[in-house]
């Protein structure tokens, strides 16, 4: 779970062990990767409207250990006519198997304008 991104210059992200020394269960995985699946959630949804201006917005709220199942949701919380189309803004989270968020934000995009 090293991040190619920050150089790996963080051992809380790769090693078990150092992450074990600085009070850790496990090594943590950056932000960057919830961010990343509930993008790909988004994607699947709303397809190429989502390389076109959308705005992904994420608040990390806990710690992702290494070895956690993730699973990503979402609600629409808005949806607005624009032009041919329409505006969405979903509320969308990454949450563990016990149901315990990590993750939290919201998507605004623009399908069918």
């Amino acid at each position: 779970m090293g991040s190619r991104l920050w150089g790996r210059f963080n051992p809380n992200h790769w090693d078990p062990v150092y992450a074990a020394q600085t009070g850790l269960k496990a090594p943590i995985q950056t932000g960057e990767m919830s961010s990343a699946y509930i993008a790909e959630m988004c994607v699947n949804h709303f397809g190429a409207a989502m390389f076109t201006g959308a705005r992904v917005v994420c608040k990390y709220i806990a710690s992702t250990l290494a070895n956690e199942v993730i699973t990503t949701g979402g609600v629409v919380r808005e949806k607005q006519p624009k032009g041919d189309g329409f505006r969405f803004v979903v509320d969308v989270w990454a949450e563990n198997e016990a149901g315990e968020k990590k993750t939290v934000g919201w998507v605004e995009v623009d399908v069918g304008v």
